[in-house]
């Protein structure tokens, strides 16, 4: 048997962090003895060296418990999802550093190539679309997606375009918004309709998502010098690729605003 001491040194885990994992029931010693003492089993020093691994990883206490419990091919899987989050983060980032960069390139007279959107106009055709509608939250936006595609799966549908989200609030909010997501289908169904055609000023944003207020941005100056045109519906976020298998650097999205000669 280890004392807690012997099980710290050995380990390069202080003992105060063992007593925490003791509290929350994540690495409890195998014996305490009458004085309060903790024995540990040296067969124990795997189970820290997984949680000290699973840390490092970025997981949580409250997500390494059920992790250990797990065998390798299912420990994979996990493994799998925190690498995409991570390369998310990173692509993220990335954006972040183009951007300062950028501007501090541009604020020291230095000339930057333009690598602003090009907005378009375009002809957006008709569609059949099964689509759901809610008002939510910026964080619920995933979940949405995966119910428009069970509930779509559970009428028969299949996908035969683009997702996209419209945004029906007259007001923008990250806490909660009147949003309605939709699935391009090729048959009729039950909840199918028909998504008239309409002009639409456009750009394609490529590169995460967290950066499509760039796009935004990009369209709102186009309508502060074309003025001829009006916004006259929900402006949509069309999804051109699956974000479960690309990169964020190389996911593709058109950004459309529905519009009118006034």
């Amino acid at each position: 048997m280890l004392t807690i001491g012997d099980f710290s040194r050995l380990s390069r885990v202080t003992p105060r962090m063992l007593r925490h994992y003791d509290a929350i029931g994540l690495l409890r010693p195998d014996a305490v003895g009458e004085n309060g003492y903790r024995y540990y089993r040296q067969e124990q020093l795997s189970v820290l060296v997984r949680i000290q691994w699973l840390k490092g990883y970025g997981f949580s206490l409250s997500e390494i418990g059920p992790l250990l419990a797990l065998d390798d091919a299912h420990l994979a899987q996990h493994l799998r999802q925190r690498r995409l989050a991570l390369y998310q983060e990173l692509g993220a980032q990335q954006d972040r550093i183009r951007l300062i960069e950028a501007d501090i390139l541009r604020m020291e007279g230095t000339k930057v190539i333009d690598t602003s959107y090009r907005v378009i106009l375009l002809e957006d055709p008709e569609q059949k679309v099964f689509s759901i509608r809610e008002t939510i939250g910026i964080k619920q936006y995933h979940e949405f997606f995966n119910r428009l595609r069970r509930e779509a799966g559970e009428r028969g549908l299949k996908q035969a375009g683009p997702i996209q989200m419209l945004y029906h609030s007259p007001n923008f909010s990250h806490e909660s918004s009147d949003v309605e997501a939709q699935m391009v289908v090729a048959q009729d169904g039950p909840g199918v309709r028909v998504k008239p055609a309409c002009t639409c000023a456009a750009v394609q944003h490529r590169g995460s998502y967290e950066n499509l207020h760039l796009a935004y941005e990009a369209l709102c100056a186009w309508l502060a010098e074309h003025t001829e045109y009006r916004v006259c519906g929900p402006a949509m976020d069309r999804y051109l690729n699956d974000p479960h298998d690309t990169p964020p650097d190389q996911l593709e999205t058109g950004v459309l605003f529905p519009v009118e000669l006034v």
